[in-house]
């Protein structure tokens, strides 16, 4: 898995419509480093999401990433077919 690939998938993908596990929908914006969910004041960090692709496939869910921060933005946006293309 390159993460490169995966972080510029994320990027390509800001703004656009996302749903967590529970179907709470969401986008996003990354500035950054960092992502901010809109639902949140969090804001999740490029090494955030570094750590959960190195987890995936999470088929158990956001549970998996239990330990990391917005484990449910960043396991709905890791899982997604527009992120994960074929990574996982």
């Amino acid at each position: 898995m390159d993460f490169e690939q995966v972080w510029s998938r994320i990027r390509t993908h800001e703004g656009e419509l996302f749903h967590t596990v529970t179907g709470l929908p969401f986008t996003y914006t990354v500035p950054g480093n960092y992502l901010r969910v809109d639902r949140t004041v969090r804001n999740l960090s490029r090494t955030n999401f570094r750590k959960a692709a190195d987890l995936m496939p999470a088929p158990s869910g956001p549970a998996a990433l239990a330990g990391l921060q917005g484990a449910s933005y960043t396991w709905a946006i890791l899982m997604d077919p527009r992120v994960r293309s074929s990574a996982w």
